[in-house]
Protein backbone atom coordinates (compact mmCIF):
# COMPACT_ATOMS: atom_id res chain seq x y z
CA UNK A 1 0.00 0.00 0.00
CA UNK A 2 1.45 3.37 -0.94
CA UNK A 3 1.33 6.57 1.11
CA UNK A 4 -1.52 8.12 -0.86
CA UNK A 5 -3.87 5.24 -0.08
CA UNK A 6 -2.62 4.69 3.47
CA UNK A 7 -3.39 8.18 4.76
CA UNK A 8 -7.17 8.12 4.11
CA UNK A 9 -7.26 4.76 5.90
CA UNK A 10 -5.60 6.28 8.98
CA UNK A 11 -7.97 9.27 8.89
CA UNK A 12 -10.97 6.95 8.63
CA UNK A 13 -9.71 4.81 11.50
CA UNK A 14 -9.11 7.88 13.66
CA UNK A 15 -12.60 9.18 12.97
CA UNK A 16 -14.18 5.76 13.58
CA UNK A 17 -12.55 5.36 16.98
CA UNK A 18 -13.27 8.97 17.93
CA UNK A 19 -16.97 8.38 17.29
CA UNK A 20 -16.76 5.09 19.22
CA UNK A 21 -15.18 6.78 22.24
CA UNK A 22 -17.64 9.64 22.06
CA UNK A 23 -20.51 7.17 22.16
CA UNK A 24 -19.04 5.32 25.14
CA UNK A 25 -17.72 8.27 27.15
CA UNK A 26 -20.49 8.15 29.77
CA UNK A 27 -20.04 4.43 30.22
CA UNK A 28 -16.34 5.00 30.88
CA UNK A 29 -17.06 8.07 33.02
CA UNK A 30 -19.41 6.13 35.31
CA UNK A 31 -16.70 3.64 36.24
CA UNK A 32 -16.28 3.49 40.01
CA UNK A 33 -13.04 4.23 41.84
CA UNK A 34 -12.59 0.48 42.16
CA UNK A 35 -12.95 0.04 38.39
CA UNK A 36 -10.48 2.83 37.61
CA UNK A 37 -7.97 1.48 40.12
CA UNK A 38 -8.22 -1.93 38.44
CA UNK A 39 -7.35 -0.32 35.09
CA UNK A 40 -4.39 1.46 36.64
CA UNK A 41 -3.25 -1.80 38.18
CA UNK A 42 -3.26 -3.43 34.73
CA UNK A 43 -1.17 -0.59 33.36
CA UNK A 44 1.26 -0.89 36.27
CA UNK A 45 1.64 -4.62 35.71
CA UNK A 46 2.21 -4.12 31.99
CA UNK A 47 4.92 -1.49 32.51
CA UNK A 48 6.78 -3.83 34.86
CA UNK A 49 6.22 -6.83 32.57
CA UNK A 50 7.71 -4.95 29.63
CA UNK A 51 10.40 -3.18 31.65
CA UNK A 52 13.25 -5.04 29.91
CA UNK A 53 11.64 -4.43 26.52
CA UNK A 54 11.50 -0.68 27.21
CA UNK A 55 15.20 -0.71 28.01
CA UNK A 56 15.92 -2.38 24.69
CA UNK A 57 13.61 -0.02 22.78
CA UNK A 58 15.18 3.13 24.21
CA UNK A 59 18.67 1.76 23.67
CA UNK A 60 17.81 1.34 19.99
CA UNK A 61 16.14 4.76 19.82
CA UNK A 62 19.04 6.77 21.28
CA UNK A 63 21.39 4.51 23.26
CA UNK A 64 19.85 5.20 26.64
CA UNK A 65 21.41 3.28 29.55
CA UNK A 66 19.09 0.69 31.19
CA UNK A 67 19.49 2.28 34.64
CA UNK A 68 18.61 5.68 33.24
CA UNK A 69 15.48 4.13 31.70
CA UNK A 70 14.54 2.86 35.16
CA UNK A 71 15.16 6.23 36.82
CA UNK A 72 13.64 8.57 34.24
CA UNK A 73 10.99 6.42 32.55
CA UNK A 74 9.83 3.44 34.60
CA UNK A 75 9.96 4.95 38.11
CA UNK A 76 8.00 8.15 37.32
CA UNK A 77 5.19 6.13 35.73
CA UNK A 78 4.96 3.49 38.46
CA UNK A 79 5.08 6.23 41.12
CA UNK A 80 2.29 8.13 39.36
CA UNK A 81 0.15 4.99 39.23
CA UNK A 82 0.70 4.14 42.92
CA UNK A 83 -0.06 7.71 43.95
CA UNK A 84 -3.29 7.76 41.95
CA UNK A 85 -4.41 4.36 43.26
CA UNK A 86 -3.82 5.47 46.86
CA UNK A 87 -5.67 8.77 46.51
CA UNK A 88 -8.31 8.26 43.84
CA UNK A 89 -11.29 7.63 46.13
CA UNK A 90 -10.61 10.91 47.92
CA UNK A 91 -10.15 12.80 44.64
CA UNK A 92 -13.45 11.46 43.29
CA UNK A 93 -15.42 12.23 46.44
CA UNK A 94 -17.64 15.33 46.49
CA UNK A 95 -15.77 18.30 47.96
CA UNK A 96 -17.89 20.29 50.41
CA UNK A 97 -18.04 24.02 49.76
CA UNK A 98 -19.30 26.80 52.08
CA UNK A 99 -22.70 28.32 51.36
CA UNK A 100 -23.11 32.06 52.10
CA UNK A 101 -25.81 33.27 54.48
CA UNK A 102 -27.56 35.00 51.56
CA UNK A 103 -28.28 31.49 50.24
CA UNK A 104 -29.48 30.23 53.63
CA UNK A 105 -31.35 26.96 53.26
CA UNK A 106 -29.03 25.47 50.68
CA UNK A 107 -25.87 23.38 50.54
CA UNK A 108 -22.99 23.39 48.08
CA UNK A 109 -20.32 21.03 46.86
CA UNK A 110 -17.90 20.39 44.00
CA UNK A 111 -18.02 17.19 42.01
CA UNK A 112 -15.12 16.34 39.69
CA UNK A 113 -16.41 14.84 36.46
CA UNK A 114 -14.47 13.60 33.40
CA UNK A 115 -13.96 16.02 30.54
CA UNK A 116 -14.89 13.29 28.04
CA UNK A 117 -12.70 12.29 25.09
CA UNK A 118 -9.16 13.63 25.45
CA UNK A 119 -5.97 13.70 23.39
CA UNK A 120 -2.45 13.29 24.79
CA UNK A 121 0.41 14.28 22.48
CA UNK A 122 3.79 13.32 23.91
CA UNK A 123 7.42 14.05 22.94
CA UNK A 124 10.42 11.86 22.21
CA UNK A 125 12.79 12.76 25.06
CA UNK A 126 10.99 10.64 27.68
CA UNK A 127 8.49 8.71 25.57
CA UNK A 128 7.20 6.30 28.20
CA UNK A 129 7.16 8.78 31.08
CA UNK A 130 5.50 11.61 29.14
CA UNK A 131 2.94 9.36 27.46
CA UNK A 132 1.86 7.05 30.26
CA UNK A 133 2.22 9.67 33.02
CA UNK A 134 -0.61 11.87 31.69
CA UNK A 135 -2.51 8.70 30.73
CA UNK A 136 -2.63 7.74 34.42
CA UNK A 137 -4.28 11.08 35.24
CA UNK A 138 -6.73 10.77 32.34
CA UNK A 139 -7.78 7.25 33.39
CA UNK A 140 -8.07 8.29 37.03
CA UNK A 141 -10.38 11.13 35.99
CA UNK A 142 -12.58 8.74 33.95
CA UNK A 143 -11.87 9.83 30.37
CA UNK A 144 -11.63 8.13 27.00
CA UNK A 145 -8.14 8.71 25.64
CA UNK A 146 -6.27 9.09 22.34
CA UNK A 147 -2.47 8.85 22.60
CA UNK A 148 -0.06 10.22 20.00
CA UNK A 149 3.64 9.63 20.88
CA UNK A 150 6.52 11.06 18.87
CA UNK A 151 7.72 9.38 15.70
CA UNK A 152 11.35 10.17 16.66
CA UNK A 153 11.43 7.25 19.11
CA UNK A 154 9.71 4.59 16.98
CA UNK A 155 10.78 1.58 19.04
CA UNK A 156 9.34 3.00 22.26
CA UNK A 157 6.16 4.09 20.43
CA UNK A 158 5.64 0.61 18.94
CA UNK A 159 6.02 -1.01 22.36
CA UNK A 160 3.56 1.40 23.96
CA UNK A 161 1.07 0.69 21.17
CA UNK A 162 1.41 -3.04 21.86
CA UNK A 163 0.77 -2.53 25.59
CA UNK A 164 -2.26 -0.29 25.04
CA UNK A 165 -3.73 -2.80 22.60
CA UNK A 166 -3.30 -5.62 25.10
CA UNK A 167 -4.91 -4.01 28.14
CA UNK A 168 -7.48 -1.52 26.80
CA UNK A 169 -10.43 -1.67 24.46
CA UNK A 170 -10.13 0.97 21.72
CA UNK A 171 -13.39 2.53 22.88
CA UNK A 172 -11.47 3.61 26.01
CA UNK A 173 -7.79 4.08 25.12
CA UNK A 174 -6.10 3.99 21.72
CA UNK A 175 -2.60 4.89 20.52
CA UNK A 176 -1.77 6.12 17.03
CA UNK A 177 1.78 6.10 15.73
CA UNK A 178 2.93 8.33 12.89
CA UNK A 179 4.38 11.69 12.02
CA UNK A 180 3.10 15.26 12.12
CA UNK A 181 0.41 14.46 9.55
CA UNK A 182 -1.25 12.11 12.05
CA UNK A 183 -1.04 14.79 14.74
CA UNK A 184 -2.65 17.31 12.36
CA UNK A 185 -5.45 14.86 11.61
CA UNK A 186 -6.09 14.35 15.32
CA UNK A 187 -6.07 18.08 16.03
CA UNK A 188 -8.95 18.60 13.63
CA UNK A 189 -11.25 16.63 15.94
CA UNK A 190 -13.34 18.24 18.70
CA UNK A 191 -11.60 16.72 21.72
CA UNK A 192 -12.78 17.88 25.13
CA UNK A 193 -9.22 18.38 26.34
CA UNK A 194 -5.74 18.26 24.83
CA UNK A 195 -2.65 17.54 26.92
CA UNK A 196 0.50 18.43 24.98
CA UNK A 197 4.14 18.16 26.01
CA UNK A 198 6.73 19.70 23.73
CA UNK A 199 8.18 22.91 22.35
CA UNK A 200 6.43 26.29 22.77
CA UNK A 201 6.26 26.76 18.98
CA UNK A 202 4.24 23.55 18.56
CA UNK A 203 2.25 24.36 21.69
CA UNK A 204 0.92 27.46 19.92
CA UNK A 205 -0.25 25.29 17.01
CA UNK A 206 -1.98 22.91 19.43
CA UNK A 207 -3.66 25.79 21.26
CA UNK A 208 -4.84 27.31 17.98
CA UNK A 209 -6.37 23.99 16.93
CA UNK A 210 -8.02 23.57 20.35
CA UNK A 211 -9.48 27.07 20.15
CA UNK A 212 -11.52 26.11 17.08
CA UNK A 213 -13.46 23.68 19.28
CA UNK A 214 -13.11 25.65 22.53
CA UNK A 215 -11.28 22.65 23.95
CA UNK A 216 -9.35 23.15 27.15
CA UNK A 217 -5.60 22.52 27.06
CA UNK A 218 -2.71 21.59 29.29
CA UNK A 219 0.53 22.65 27.64
CA UNK A 220 3.73 21.34 29.20
CA UNK A 221 6.35 23.33 27.31
CA UNK A 222 9.93 24.34 28.03
CA UNK A 223 12.20 27.33 27.69
CA UNK A 224 15.51 28.44 29.09
CA UNK A 225 15.61 27.33 32.72
CA UNK A 226 18.33 29.25 34.58
CA UNK A 227 20.54 28.28 37.50
CA UNK A 228 21.87 30.95 39.86
CA UNK A 229 24.87 30.05 42.06
CA UNK A 230 25.86 32.75 44.52
CA UNK A 231 29.10 33.19 46.47
CA UNK A 232 27.69 31.39 49.56
CA UNK A 233 26.73 28.17 47.77
CA UNK A 234 28.13 24.73 48.48
CA UNK A 235 30.00 24.66 45.19
CA UNK A 236 30.75 20.94 45.18
CA UNK A 237 27.07 20.07 45.54
CA UNK A 238 26.06 22.73 43.02
CA UNK A 239 28.52 21.38 40.44
CA UNK A 240 27.53 17.73 40.95
CA UNK A 241 23.80 18.35 40.85
CA UNK A 242 23.95 20.79 37.94
CA UNK A 243 26.12 18.39 35.94
CA UNK A 244 23.69 15.55 36.55
CA UNK A 245 20.63 17.69 35.76
CA UNK A 246 22.22 18.99 32.57
CA UNK A 247 23.79 15.84 31.12
CA UNK A 248 21.23 13.17 32.02
CA UNK A 249 19.46 12.10 28.81
CA UNK A 250 22.19 14.13 27.00
CA UNK A 251 20.53 17.35 28.08
CA UNK A 252 17.34 16.49 26.21
CA UNK A 253 15.23 17.42 29.22
CA UNK A 254 12.74 20.28 29.39
CA UNK A 255 13.74 20.87 33.02
CA UNK A 256 17.50 20.77 32.43
CA UNK A 257 19.45 23.85 33.53
CA UNK A 258 19.81 25.78 30.28
CA UNK A 259 22.44 28.24 31.48
CA UNK A 260 24.24 29.03 34.74
CA UNK A 261 24.90 32.35 36.41
CA UNK A 262 27.76 31.85 38.88
CA UNK A 263 29.36 34.50 41.08
CA UNK A 264 32.57 35.74 39.47
CA UNK A 265 34.65 34.62 42.46
CA UNK A 266 33.46 31.02 42.04
CA UNK A 267 33.46 30.56 38.25
CA UNK A 268 36.85 28.85 37.80
CA UNK A 269 36.27 26.49 40.71
CA UNK A 270 32.78 25.67 39.45
CA UNK A 271 34.05 24.82 35.97
CA UNK A 272 36.77 22.59 37.37
CA UNK A 273 34.32 20.80 39.67
CA UNK A 274 31.94 20.14 36.77
CA UNK A 275 34.88 18.82 34.72
CA UNK A 276 35.67 16.39 37.53
CA UNK A 277 32.04 15.31 37.81
CA UNK A 278 31.81 14.59 34.08
CA UNK A 279 34.87 12.36 34.40
CA UNK A 280 33.37 10.69 37.46
CA UNK A 281 30.04 10.09 35.71
CA UNK A 282 31.30 9.01 32.28
CA UNK A 283 35.01 8.23 32.49
CA UNK A 284 37.98 9.67 30.60
CA UNK A 285 36.38 9.06 27.19
CA UNK A 286 32.70 10.02 27.34
CA UNK A 287 32.01 8.76 23.80
CA UNK A 288 32.80 5.22 24.94
CA UNK A 289 30.65 5.35 28.07
CA UNK A 290 27.49 3.26 28.18
CA UNK A 291 26.17 5.74 30.75
CA UNK A 292 25.86 8.55 28.21
CA UNK A 293 23.24 8.46 25.48
CA UNK A 294 23.04 10.28 22.15
CA UNK A 295 21.06 13.06 20.53
CA UNK A 296 17.81 11.58 19.27
CA UNK A 297 18.62 12.22 15.61
CA UNK A 298 21.00 14.05 13.30
CA UNK A 299 18.72 17.05 12.92
CA UNK A 300 18.87 17.78 16.64
CA UNK A 301 22.61 17.08 16.67
CA UNK A 302 23.12 19.64 13.88
CA UNK A 303 20.90 22.18 15.61
CA UNK A 304 22.90 22.14 18.86
CA UNK A 305 26.25 22.03 17.06
CA UNK A 306 25.12 25.06 15.07
CA UNK A 307 24.39 26.94 18.29
CA UNK A 308 27.91 26.22 19.59
CA UNK A 309 29.62 27.03 16.30
CA UNK A 310 27.86 30.39 16.14
CA UNK A 311 28.72 31.20 19.76
CA UNK A 312 32.40 30.35 19.26
CA UNK A 313 32.48 32.47 16.09
CA UNK A 314 31.24 35.38 18.23
CA UNK A 315 33.98 34.93 20.82
CA UNK A 316 32.70 32.21 23.19
CA UNK A 317 35.24 29.98 24.90
CA UNK A 318 34.79 26.23 25.29
CA UNK A 319 35.82 25.49 28.87
CA UNK A 320 35.01 21.78 28.95
CA UNK A 321 34.22 19.28 26.20
CA UNK A 322 33.41 20.52 22.73
CA UNK A 323 33.74 17.28 20.75
CA UNK A 324 31.09 16.43 18.14
CA UNK A 325 30.55 13.31 16.02
CA UNK A 326 27.70 13.56 13.52
CA UNK A 327 28.06 9.91 12.59
CA UNK A 328 26.93 8.94 16.09
CA UNK A 329 24.85 12.05 16.86
CA UNK A 330 27.29 12.44 19.74
CA UNK A 331 27.91 15.70 21.59
CA UNK A 332 30.36 15.69 24.46
CA UNK A 333 29.26 17.33 27.74
CA UNK A 334 30.30 20.92 27.09
CA UNK A 335 30.68 24.10 29.15
CA UNK A 336 30.95 27.42 27.30
CA UNK A 337 31.86 30.84 28.72
CA UNK A 338 31.99 34.39 27.36
CA UNK A 339 28.84 33.75 25.33
CA UNK A 340 27.28 36.63 23.39
CA UNK A 341 23.86 37.27 24.99
CA UNK A 342 22.33 37.65 21.50
CA UNK A 343 23.61 34.31 20.20
CA UNK A 344 21.19 31.43 19.67
CA UNK A 345 22.89 29.58 22.53
CA UNK A 346 21.45 32.23 24.83
CA UNK A 347 18.21 32.91 22.95
CA UNK A 348 16.94 29.40 22.10
CA UNK A 349 16.27 26.45 24.37
CA UNK A 350 19.40 24.32 23.92
CA UNK A 351 17.90 20.88 24.62
CA UNK A 352 21.32 19.28 24.46
CA UNK A 353 24.47 18.77 26.59
CA UNK A 354 25.85 22.30 26.28
CA UNK A 355 25.89 24.63 29.29
CA UNK A 356 26.70 28.35 29.02
CA UNK A 357 28.39 29.69 32.16
CA UNK A 358 27.94 33.41 32.89
CA UNK A 359 29.55 35.35 35.73
CA UNK A 360 27.97 38.08 37.84
CA UNK A 361 29.04 40.53 40.54
CA UNK A 362 25.66 41.70 41.83
CA UNK A 363 22.66 39.43 42.32
CA UNK A 364 20.47 41.88 40.44
CA UNK A 365 22.32 40.99 37.21
CA UNK A 366 20.94 37.43 36.88
CA UNK A 367 17.54 38.56 38.16
CA UNK A 368 17.32 41.21 35.44
CA UNK A 369 18.50 38.78 32.77
CA UNK A 370 15.95 36.13 33.73
CA UNK A 371 13.16 38.72 33.71
CA UNK A 372 14.21 40.04 30.30
CA UNK A 373 13.10 36.78 28.67
CA UNK A 374 10.10 34.49 28.73
CA UNK A 375 9.10 32.84 32.02
CA UNK A 376 11.11 29.62 32.33
CA UNK A 377 9.73 26.20 33.18
CA UNK A 378 12.10 26.05 36.15
CA UNK A 379 14.59 28.22 38.02
CA UNK A 380 17.27 26.75 40.26
CA UNK A 381 19.05 28.47 43.15
CA UNK A 382 22.21 27.33 44.92
CA UNK A 383 22.83 29.43 48.01
CA UNK A 384 23.19 29.32 51.78
CA UNK A 385 21.83 32.86 52.09
CA UNK A 386 18.15 33.00 53.04
CA UNK A 387 18.15 36.64 52.02
CA UNK A 388 19.42 35.86 48.52
CA UNK A 389 17.05 32.92 48.09
CA UNK A 390 14.06 35.00 49.14
CA UNK A 391 15.13 37.87 46.87
CA UNK A 392 15.42 35.62 43.81
CA UNK A 393 12.10 33.87 44.44
CA UNK A 394 10.23 37.14 45.02
CA UNK A 395 11.67 38.95 42.02
CA UNK A 396 11.55 36.26 39.32
CA UNK A 397 8.82 34.08 37.81
CA UNK A 398 9.00 30.40 36.86
CA UNK A 399 6.85 27.30 36.63
CA UNK A 400 8.74 25.71 39.53
CA UNK A 401 11.98 26.03 41.47
CA UNK A 402 14.49 24.00 43.44
CA UNK A 403 16.76 25.41 46.13
CA UNK A 404 20.15 23.70 46.35
CA UNK A 405 18.93 21.06 43.91
CA UNK A 406 17.58 20.85 40.37
CA UNK A 407 15.07 18.87 38.31
CA UNK A 408 13.87 16.62 41.15
CA UNK A 409 10.80 18.69 42.07
CA UNK A 410 9.28 16.84 39.09
CA UNK A 411 9.32 13.67 41.19
CA UNK A 412 7.24 15.08 44.06
CA UNK A 413 3.69 14.15 43.06
CA UNK A 414 2.31 16.41 45.79
CA UNK A 415 3.62 19.42 43.86
CA UNK A 416 2.03 20.82 40.68
CA UNK A 417 4.20 20.45 37.61
CA UNK A 418 4.00 22.89 34.72
CA UNK A 419 5.08 26.21 33.36
CA UNK A 420 3.73 29.71 33.03
CA UNK A 421 2.82 31.44 29.77
CA UNK A 422 5.56 30.55 27.26
CA UNK A 423 6.70 27.60 29.37
CA UNK A 424 3.24 26.14 29.77
CA UNK A 425 -0.42 26.42 30.65
CA UNK A 426 -1.98 24.29 33.36
CA UNK A 427 -0.46 21.77 35.75
CA UNK A 428 -0.03 18.03 35.90
CA UNK A 429 1.00 15.19 38.26
CA UNK A 430 -0.92 13.67 41.13
CA UNK A 431 -4.11 15.48 42.07
CA UNK A 432 -3.18 18.32 39.72
CA UNK A 433 -3.17 15.89 36.80
CA UNK A 434 -6.52 14.46 37.90
CA UNK A 435 -7.95 17.99 37.98
CA UNK A 436 -6.46 18.82 34.57
CA UNK A 437 -8.54 16.04 33.01
CA UNK A 438 -11.64 16.86 35.08
CA UNK A 439 -14.32 19.52 35.16
CA UNK A 440 -14.90 20.91 38.64
CA UNK A 441 -18.70 20.91 38.55
CA UNK A 442 -20.32 23.36 40.98
CA UNK A 443 -23.48 21.94 42.58
CA UNK A 444 -25.97 23.82 44.77
CA UNK A 445 -28.98 22.14 46.35
CA UNK A 446 -31.92 23.97 47.94
CA UNK A 447 -32.92 22.15 51.09
CA UNK A 448 -35.05 24.68 53.05
CA UNK A 449 -37.21 27.56 51.79
CA UNK A 450 -35.01 30.06 49.97
CA UNK A 451 -34.43 33.66 51.02
CA UNK A 452 -33.91 34.44 47.34
CA UNK A 453 -37.63 33.91 46.81
CA UNK A 454 -38.27 37.06 48.84
CA UNK A 455 -36.34 39.17 46.33
CA UNK A 456 -38.26 38.18 43.21
CA UNK A 457 -40.49 40.65 41.31
CA UNK A 458 -42.70 42.53 41.66
CA UNK A 459 -40.39 44.92 43.52
CA UNK A 460 -41.66 47.21 46.31
CA UNK A 461 -40.29 49.28 49.18
CA UNK A 462 -40.09 46.30 51.52
CA UNK A 463 -38.10 44.25 49.00
CA UNK A 464 -35.83 47.21 48.29
CA UNK A 465 -35.05 47.44 52.00
CA UNK A 466 -34.18 43.73 51.99
CA UNK A 467 -31.92 44.29 48.98
CA UNK A 468 -30.25 47.28 50.68
CA UNK A 469 -29.72 45.29 53.86
CA UNK A 470 -28.25 42.35 51.89
CA UNK A 471 -25.82 44.59 50.00
CA UNK A 472 -24.71 46.28 53.21
CA UNK A 473 -24.34 43.29 55.52
CA UNK A 474 -23.90 40.11 53.46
Amino acid sequence: MNATTAQPTIEADIDRIFQLQKAHQFQIANATARDRIAKLRKLHEAVLRYRTDFKGALSRDFQKHPSEVDITEILPVTSEIKHAKNNLRRWMSPQKAPTPFSLFGGRSWIQYEPKGVVLIISPWNFPLNLTFGPLVSAIAAGNCVFLKPSEHTPNAAALMKKIIGEIFDEKEVVLFEGDAVVSQTLLKLPFNHIYFTGAPAIGKIVMEAAAKHLASVTLELGGKSPTIIDETANLSAAAARTAWGKFVNTGQVCLAPDYVFVHETKKEEFVELVRQKIKEFYGDEVAGSANYCRMVNNRHFARVKGYVDEAVAKGAKIEVGGKFDGGQDYIEPTLVSNVDRNSRLMQEEIFGPVLPVITFKNLQEPIDFVNSGEKPLALYIFSKSRKNIKRILKNTRAGGSCINQNVVHYNNLHLPFGGSNNSGIGKGHGRFGFEAFSNARAIYQQVLPSAVDLLMPPYNNFKQKLIDWTIRWL
